[in-house]
């Protein structure tokens, strides 16, 4: 039985984004050691964490229009040699502002050339199964939660988080490049299938200047911005306030991946249900979840409490974070903890902007229906 290549696609897109984002999202097991063992603050190491995040926005863009010049598979290479020599070149830092330029900068620049990319390829080989496939790559977050972190934790604890972190980098080498290979561009439909998609209404036509000034733009932005702000606290400083309130390292970061295999879980059925009752109402019920989880940190003290919250913390971001694409395809910390010695502003912040993303979802309006339909190519 011949295997549809656009499941390949997703397969190397899941390996992709779970070492590349999987190693990302794992300054959260290095915040506690490295700031015991260089005596940087909490504050000092988390800001290489907020620099990902505002280094890998900008940078998708330009990774974008990279990918459509010269391909997807030629921008997930690059992406992969400069995470792993960022990852690498950090783990040598001497200094904490060397550190944060290092994995703040270079990593997220290099992050950026994964999920927009793969996702905006994917799409293009499925017709049915569209919000299934993106789900699946969106997984590999979740995988590198669920297996990234506790190999990180274990690689800390017997030889430091620099050979630790230097393993990470050498990892992204080893793997993402392979795998990179892999993508290629779908195949060129049919003239009269090429025809039909074409067929569109002259509204349906967004020029990049166009789709962002549309209220529809706006709303998808804002609300996957505040989804983001409600969630990355929580998820970066998991493992240090299991620390504090008396859980083992180790047992903090298979809390960790308690939370990535329930993102897992969530990015799948999320898909799985968008394709049924359509990504907004998917969207709100994950928001409202991950609004109402990240207030109960609060109240969370006990090994078993951590792990319960877990699982329906993960399951909620997991459930909202791939649909964002799919939208947009239908369309067109640390500072705290050293300030109050306590992460409990945090979790009510992030309860607070939570609620806020819940109510703008609210505003979506419907995606206008396409004047002819969709051919059904067996592409998927």
């Amino acid at each position: 039985m011949k295997i549809f290549y656009g499941w390949i696609i997703v397969g190397a897109g899941i390996v992709i984004t779970c070492l590349g984002m999987g190693s990302m999202m794992s300054l959260g097991i290095f915040l506690q050691p490295m700031s015991a063992a260089t005596g940087w603050s909490r504050t000092s190491v988390s800001t290489a964490a907020l620099l990902n995040f505002l280094c890998m926005g900008p940078a998708s863009f330009l990774w974008g229009a990279l990918s459509d010049r010269f391909g997807t598979r030629v921008v997930v290479v690059s992406g992969g040699a400069l995470l792993g020599l960022g990852l690498v070149a950090a783990s040598q830092a001497a200094t904490v502002g060397q550190f944060q330029i290092l994995f703040g900068v270079i990593i997220g620049v290099a992050a950026g050339s994964f999920y927009a990319p793969l996702t905006a390829t994917a799409t293009r080989w499925f017709t049915r199964h569209r919000s299934l496939a993106v789900a699946l790559i969106s997984a590999g977050f979740a995988i590198g939660s669920m297996t990234i972190s506790p190999f990180a934790r274990w690689l800390i604890d017997d030889y430091g988080w620099r050979t630790a972190m230097l393993t990470l980098g050498a990892f992204s080498w080893l793997f993402i490049i392979p795998a990179a290979l892999l993508v290629r561009k779908p195949p060129v439909l049919p003239r009269g299938a090429g025809a039909a998609l074409s067929a569109r209404p002259a509204d349906r036509e967004f020029t990049v200047a166009r789709a962002l000034c549309t209220p529809q733009f706006a709303a998808i932005s804002f609300t996957y911005f505040a989804c983001c702000a409600a969630h990355s606290g929580p998820i970066f400083h998991m493992v240090s306030y299991a620390i504090d309130c008396g859980v083992p390292a180790m047992a903090a970061a298979t809390v960790f991946g308690a939370a990535g295999i329930a993102s897992l879980s969530g990015r799948v059925i999320g898909g799985l249900a968008a394709d049924r009752v359509g990504a907004k109402r998917m969207i709100i019920f994950g928001l409202a979840l991950q609004a109402i989880s990240v207030s109960l940190y609060v109240f969370t003290r006990d090994l078993a409490s951590f792990y319960a919250l877990a699982l329906i913390f993960g399951f909620s971001y997991g459930a909202v974070m791939p649909l964002y694409a799919i939208l947009v395809r239908e369309y067109f910390g640390g500072w705290l903890y050293d300030a109050y010695g306590s992460y409990f502003w945090l979790y009510i912040g992030s309860f607070g902007i939570g609620l806020g993303a819940v109510a703008i979802a609210f505003t979506f309006r419907p995606p206008r229906e396409l004047a002819v339909p969709l051919p059904s190519p067996s592409l998927a």
